[in-house]
């Protein structure tokens, strides 16, 4: 058995031999041999101050022995998830992920609750940004179920906006709604706060893809007032940008310009450059479906945002989406060239993204190819996404997909195949 396993008694009872003290000799008006006796045989608790009694008599650190682990090991715990945290930061998330792993696959860290929440969680960021995401949801949920009575509200909430997105990226809206409403659709509402109105986002945005708009309009207005009665831009920000999400859907448009605008003029407060370049990348992303017409002004935009370095654990992620943007954007301004040039930049990293993800990309490349007149490429393209949506849950994004995949491969001349999408399309829609 290791000193990280071994219960208080027996580490106690191993210092005071390696130490060769006897139990008289930790005798103190408040600590007698008998009671040594009990506590090193597991029939009394010692309390705090007893410990920090026999580690001063026992000379070895109270890290020792509350968890088995001692000063030394603590400390190269510590520095461990500093270089996981600094290579997640740093947008090295393949880097993260090996480290914090092998800081879980260590004995030592399992006897120090915070540190192994905090080794967990790091790995669980690592996993979604390198699109590993059913090991992410499995150790989510594993550390909200396990830790749930611990945790702060506020860290309980966040834990639950990872979890909930990650159903909502995999596709499974049913289980990211659930994941939400546990904590925002009781009989009681949690007091808001930053947390909770970013999870309220999230589950605003999954009741807009799952098409559920009326329970998404009756929320909104919830969380925005929750939103503006912080006042801080980061809620502000969540709030903003999850209604535009859901008035896109809703057909709002214009709605939605103004909850973008709304969004964007909260991130410019906070004096953060790399944060406005991030939302400027996903509100252009909103604008494009909202005034396609504009399509020029959204790429000037994000061709201005690409030329800012990305940083930060979603900085890959970031230049993903302002590439997949820009490829949005040609193709609207009916310039497929142009669209080929920026689908060059996201081609080396498809197979390391989310199937959704990749799906998306490779829609827009079968647009693309249709547009150059490049039939087959087309084609090859567009079976790569029909063979994920078949899997894919029926969803409003996937009944667009069908739709889009339909309408590209009757531009390429394969009608058999246009006709079998647009049966698809319809049985996503329950017809």
């Amino acid at each position: 058995m290791s000193a990280a396993t071994a219960p208080v008694g027996q580490r106690i009872k191993t210092a005071r031999r390696q130490r060769g003290i006897s139990q008289a000799e930790l005798a103190h008006p408040e600590l007698s041999d008998s009671y040594v006796s009990l506590i090193e045989s597991g029939k009394r608790t010692a309390p705090p101050a007893v410990l920090e009694l026999l580690a001063e008599k026992l000379e070895c650190s109270l890290s020792y022995l509350v968890s088995g682990v001692t000063a030394e090991q603590r400390e190269e715990l510590e520095l461990g998830l500093g270089h996981a945290r600094q290579a997640l930061d740093g947008d090295r998330a393949a880097e993260a992920r090996t480290r914090y792993a092998a800081l879980l696959a260590g004995e030592a860290i399992a006897s120090l609750p915070h540190l192994r929440q905090e080794a967990e969680l790091g790995l669980a960021g690592a996993l979604q940004a390198c699109g590993e995401l059913d090991e992410a949801i499995t150790l989510l949920a594993g550390v909200r179920h396990r830790d749930a009575a611990q945790m702060p509200a506020e860290l309980y909430a966040s834990v639950t906006c990872a979890l909930s997105r990650c159903h909502r990226r995999q596709g499974d809206l049913a289980a990211a709604v659930r994941a939400a409403e546990q904590i925002l659709a009781g009989a009681v509402r949690p007091a808001w706060s930053e947390e909770h109105v970013r999870l309220g986002a999230e589950l605003l945005i999954a009741y807009a893809e799952r098409g559920d708009l009326l329970r998404g309009c009756q929320f909104r207005g919830e969380l925005l007032a929750a939103a503006d009665r912080l006042g801080t831009p980061a809620a502000l920000i969540a709030a903003h940008r999850a209604a535009a999400v859901l008035a896109v859907e809703s057909g709002h448009d214009e709605e939605a310009l103004a909850h973008v605008e709304r969004a964007l003029a909260a991130q410019s407060e906070l004096g953060d450059p790399s944060g406005l370049n991030r939302l400027r990348v996903a509100c252009a992303g909103i604008a494009l479906s909202a005034r396609p017409a504009d399509a020029g002004r959204w790429r000037r935009l994000l061709m201005a945002a690409r030329a800012e370095p990305a940083t930060g654990p979603a900085g890959a992620a970031e230049e993903v989406d302002c590439a997949v943007n820009l490829i949005r954007a040609e193709l609207l301004l009916g310039s497929p060239e142009a669209a080929e040039g920026h689908l060059a930049a996201v081609r080396d990293q498809i197979e390391h993204l989310p199937r959704d993800r990749q799906a998306e990309i490779r829609l827009l490349a079968g647009q693309t190819m249709a547009g150059l007149g490049r039939r087959r490429e087309a084609a090859r393209e567009l079976a790569a996404v029909a063979a994920w949506l078949r899997e894919a849950p029926p969803t409003r994004r996937t009944t667009r997909s069908w739709l889009a995949v339909a309408r590209i491969l009757q531009e390429v001349e394969e009608p058999g195949d246009s006709v079998a999408a647009y049966q698809r399309a319809l049985a996503c829609m329950g017809l």
